[in-house]
């Protein structure tokens, strides 16, 4: 045990627990570059970049590459590459994948084949891949799937359940924030193997950056992540005291970087262009600042970083976020600071056995629900709306796009957020390789509507409630028939069963209904 407490991150990568009976293979001929099997994969164990084709002199006899598809990488060469001893088989990318040969249409632009005649040489082409210069993030169009799965994850070879429904979620939030993210997590999940010490998925990128991790004693995270905003946010605000302290400056080392404070107190970091330019003027007043003796310099140079907009999230699961953790979740959005929060919601107990919360759904078993959950979920974004200043989003894997939309809203909101993301678990009873199915069947039948709402809007005269799923074409109980944690009781009750599922489907088609009436509504210009 370190004396500080801290642990190096990036270690995940040298466990190489090599459990995948099958891996993915990358056919480039079909590829059409959509980003999707990067996307769903729970482990980042399959990964795109466009890259200088001068840098394939070097590259392994059997490395894949095309032609980038991609209209601002025009001339460049593209990769989909797979770990192979970091994979875990899950078979999500393939399942996912929308592109079908004519000729086959079991064949796609990726296809699960025997690992052991592969790992050697896959092995080779991670390693090469992984010496290709990483994407630069200011010239990537990251509010788009294709974009965001360009960058280089910085939560990586977890060991979640192949599969996992929680883990792409926190993928993206590494590629799209992780070189400025401070993560408050709960116990539960995503404790366990994301912080699995000695070893941790949490990364860095090619120049050393990435999360700040920690899990703070039991589901306390909401208070915990409140705590390091208040932190970062008094930081920032002594830093830029001294900056404009110093401005009137005069000795040699500082007198050159004056015009440079100004330009770092008026700074615009509202997007990823603007952060990079940041960090590249607060370098330069770092060097400056090494060669003054003036008190506000000495103190002012520990505290250069928080000069560089940091993004504060708090994760867990529905256990901490609708039951244990709840009062101090509440606490935090009510406060108005600017924390993001990541729910992961199983709509069960997943790491402690499957114990019912109050996010599970009418009808479904679980421990403390043996005969069926018998009443409503409760509805945390609807409470969360209740503020008028809170934002909030409803997202699934079904709806990629939706999805990066949502984080990237979140995340340049100035105030609290919360995201609710469907996370489908192994302890529904379903096939992990086809969950996103299972997820499509969600939204479809009305029961996990997607939105975002976006008090920002309201301002300009807008709703600020955006219904992005279409009206139900499904039904509640096409979608539970699905999955065991329903068809055990019918199997056991079925009286019990069918009223829990009448029950089920009449909540789930009166709660759409009210947010189509909500999305409806016209607001006028404040």
């Amino acid at each position: 045990m370190p004396a500080d407490g801290t642990f190096p991150t990036a270690t995940s990568q040298y466990e190489k627990r090599n459990i995948a009976v099958d891996i993915p293979v990358w056919d480039e001929k079909l590829c059409i570059q959509c980003g999707i099997c990067s996307f769903v994969c729970p482990h980042a164990t399959i990964r795109m970049k466009a890259y200088d084709e001068k840098l394939l002199k070097k590259a392994p006899k059997m490395f894949k590459s095309t032609d980038c598809k991609l209209p601002e990488f025009k001339g460049m060469k593209y990769t989909i590459q797979v770990a192979p001893e970091d994979c875990t088989g899950c078979g999500a990318c393939v399942h996912n994948c929308p592109a079908k040969s004519k000729d086959d249409a079991n064949h796609k632009a990726i296809n699960m084949q025997f690992q052991p005649p592969l790992r050697a040489e896959e092995a080779v082409n991670f390693d090469f891949f992984l010496s290709l210069p990483d994407m630069d993030a200011t010239k990537l169009k990251l509010d788009t799937l294709r974009g965001s799965q360009l960058v280089r994850p910085t939560f990586e070879f977890s060991g979640a359940c192949a599969g996992c429904g929680e883990t792409p979620y926190l993928k993206l939030l590494s590629q799209l924030f992780g070189d400025r993210a401070m993560i408050a997590n709960a116990t539960g999940c995503t404790s366990i193997y994301g912080g699995n010490l000695p070893t941790t998925p949490w990364a860095q990128r090619a120049d050393g950056r990435g999360p700040a991790w920690s899990n703070s004693l039991f589901e306390d995270n909401a208070e915990f992540g409140f705590g390091m905003r208040l932190a970062v946010d008094k930081m920032t605000q002594s830093a830029r005291e001294l900056v404009a302290e110093l401005s009137n400056c005069s000795c040699k080392s500082c007198k050159p970087v004056l015009p440079l404070m100004k330009e770092i107190l008026a700074a615009d970091q509202s997007d990823q262009t603007g952060i990079e330019k940041q960090r590249e003027r607060v370098a330069t007043l770092k060097k400056a600042l090494k060669g003054c003796k003036e008190r506000a310099a000495v103190q002012l140079l520990p505290l250069t970083d928080y000069l560089v907009k940091k993004s504060v999230w708090c994760v867990g699961g529905d256990g901490w976020a609708y039951d244990i953790g709840y009062g101090g979740l509440d606490h935090v959005i009510a406060s108005g600071k600017n924390v993001n929060i990541l729910v992961l919601d199983t709509e069960v107990y997943s790491n402690t056995g499957g114990q019912a919360s109050k996010a599970t759904p009418i009808g479904a078993v679980a421990q403390f629900a043996a005969g069926g959950k018998l009443m409503a979920k409760k509805d945390l974004g609807m409470m969360a709306m209740a503020y008028g200043y809170v934002y909030v989003a409803n997202v699934s894997l079904a709806n990629p796009a939706q999805v990066v939309k949502a984080f990237m809203e979140a995340e340049a909101y100035d105030g609290p957020s919360i995201i609710i993301a469907y996370a489908h678990c192994i302890a529904h009873g379903i096939n992990m390789t086809t969950a996103v199915d299972e997820q499509k069947k969600v939204v479809s039948s009305g029961y996990w509507p997607l939105y975002r709402y976006n008090p920002a809007l309201a301002a300009e005269g807008k709703n600020p409630l955006q219904l992005d799923s279409k009206a139900p074409t499904t039904t509640f109980e096409d979608f539970a028939n699905g999955e065991n944690r329903y068809k055990v009781l019918k199997k056991i009750n079925p009286e019990a069963s069918a009223q829990l599922m009448k029950k089920a489907s009449d909540w789930t088609a009166n709660r759409f209904e009210y947010y189509q009436k909500l999305s409806a509504l016209t607001y006028e210009k404040k």
